[in-house]
Formats: C-alpha cells, structure tokens, sequence
C-alpha cells in the first residue's frame, strides 16, 4: 500500500526548490526602493547587468563558458535602454544585479553572443540555479515593463520609477505594478486504482503527456480553480486539493501553483477545444514515462518543468 500525498509532507520539505527558476537568493529589498536606487546601483564598482533583447537573455560565450553578466561598459554596442532598466536586488557581497533591455536585435548580434529564450536556459542546463532565478526575475520584469509603456486610463506615456517596480503615467499620474498570473497545475490522482490522469495541449511534441492546467480566474481559489479547470478539461470530478509545490514561469510572468488533485469520477470526457488528448496512467506506466526520451513514445516534461516535479514525487511517494 502506497501512502497518500494528502496525509503528509513527504517526498520533499519544500519541492518547490527542485523545479527551474527557484534558486534566486538575491536580496530585494523591496521596502527600500528610492526613486534612485537604480542609478545609485549602476555606480556601485562591481554591478554586473543582464541584458535581453526582447524576450531573450544575451549570452556571452567562447564556445566552452555561457556567461549572463555584463559590465557597464560592456553593453554600450548593444544600445541599452537604462530608462527602463530593473534593479533585481544585491548579492550576499552587495553587488546589484540590474536587468537592461537593449535596442540590438537579436539577429544583429555578433557570433559571440547567444541571445536565448528563458525555456532553453533550463531545458538545455545552460546557467546554474542562481543565475537561473536572477533570468526568471529580470525576464518578468522586462516584459511588464515593456507592455505597459503607455496608461491604460488616459493613453499617454508611462515612466518607470522606484528602479523598475512602478510605472507612473505623466498625464493623470496613474500608477501600475508589475503582475503576476496564477496558474494552477495539478497531478490528479485515482487512488483506489493508484493511477494518474495525464493529457497532451495541442502545442506539445508528439508524444508528451503532462498535468492538466490553467488560468486562476478573478474571485476564485485555488482549489476551486483546480476542480474547475480539471472537470472543464476531462470532465472528472475533483474531490481534496492539496499544494505541494510552485515555480516562477516567466514566459511572461506566471506562478505555476502545483496541486494533487484527488478523483472523484473516472469517466473521461475530454474537451477537445482545451486539449488535445488525455487518460489514466498506472504508476508503473508513469515510471516509463518518466525515464522515456522524445521519440520513445510516451515522455514527460523534463526534469526542472513543475509538472515533471508532481509526476515524479507522485511516482516516487514512500
């Protein structure tokens, strides 16, 4: 008999810590932040800067290092846009660490640079925990800032303040804050047959089976989240909703909120506006799953991704 993830805290303390972008230590300071704190960060000897061009960190490498951190002085080829620039927050040895947009395109760019989606830095193991969740933070933030160059009351031009944590229109002085969208990604688990659903998004790879997902809607909670869009999708019914773990997604700026969700019905009817495909897998087919490579038939969501992290933890359950 296996134990049940909605008795006890195991496998993981905190799983939240095993999935991609989570590592990001820096100190905020989000109470401190001047009008100046940004500039007074950029004189401080020894501030490194991450640079994007759209959505894309730029990468530095000489064919064996990929490195994210530039001086100053470095970007002035790539013409930074310091006006909207973000101050992410200060090391433990107090070096800031800002975030740049530049005006360069990422074709543009020379050899040396690899301009690389937030997806690929993970999927691809191409930066350590850190520096992962520094990319996450600043890739968020970016995009927020650039998506709201103008008011959404009055029309006019935006300015961004307090090192890129505001935005303030110059005509009615309409203030704005950078967003984060709920998702609710769930495990739902059949446990008198110790069988998971799992179901496939048009978009995915051929082959790819995931956790089922979507939007938190306004004046909904999470478990109600979680049972409406799992009977929206398959039409099963959701009886307990536990959290196990969350992952900041920044494509653009989400919260993934990852639940085991317990099932109330068996019967699947998939909506095929929502999803392509789902079904019943046994823990033994999850296992192949798992260890399975694009190609192989059915795989997960890699290793990073909050969905491979339920899946496994529900696979791996004492």
């Amino acid at each position: 008999m296996t134990g049940s993830p909605f008795d006890t805290n195991a496998p993981h303390p905190e799983a939240s810590n095993l999935t991609a972008f989570s590592g990001n230590t820096l100190d905020r300071r989000s109470e401190y932040r001047e009008e100046n704190c940004l500039e007074e960060a950029l004189k401080v000897d020894g501030t490194h800067l991450l640079a994007f061009t759209g959505s894309r960190l730029i990468l530095k490498h000489d064919g064996q290092v990929l490195d994210p951190l530039f001086a100053a002085y470095e970007l002035m080829e790539f013409q930074p846009d310091f006006d909207n620039a973000v101050l992410l927050g200060y090391c433990e040895n107090g070096e800031p660490r800002i975030a740049v947009p530049v005006g360069v395109a990422a074709d543009d760019l020379a050899a040396h640079f690899k301009p690389t989606e937030a997806r690929a830095l993970y999927r691809d193991g191409l930066l350590d925990v850190e520096l992962l969740g520094q990319a996450a933070q600043a890739a968020a933030l970016i995009n927020w800032n650039a998506t709201n160059r103008y008011c959404g009351k009055c029309g006019a031009a935006t300015e961004s303040r307090i090192g890129g944590y505001r935005r303030v229109c110059g005509a009615c002085g309409h203030m704005t804050f950078p967003r984060t969208d709920p998702v609710v990604i769930m495990l739902i688990i059949d446990e008198q047959r110790d069988q998971c659903l799992l179901g496939r998004s048009h978009h995915f790879q051929e082959g790819m089976y995931s956790c089922l997902a979507g939007f938190v809607e306004p004046g909904e909670t999470i478990e109600h989240a979680v049972r409406r869009e799992t009977f929206e999708e398959s039409g099963i019914r959701i009886g307990r909703v536990r959290y196990h773990a969350s992952q900041p997604w920044p494509m653009p700026h989400s919260l993934m909120i990852g639940c085991y969700a317990e099932a109330t019905s068996t019967e699947i009817k998939i909506d095929q506006q929502e999803i392509a495909d789902c079904r019943w897998f046994s823990r033994e087919d999850v296992g192949r799953i798992l260890e399975a490579q694009p190609g192989d038939g059915f795989f997960a969501p890699p290793a990073g991704a909050i969905a491979h992290r339920l899946i496994r933890d529900w696979v791996d359950w004492p």
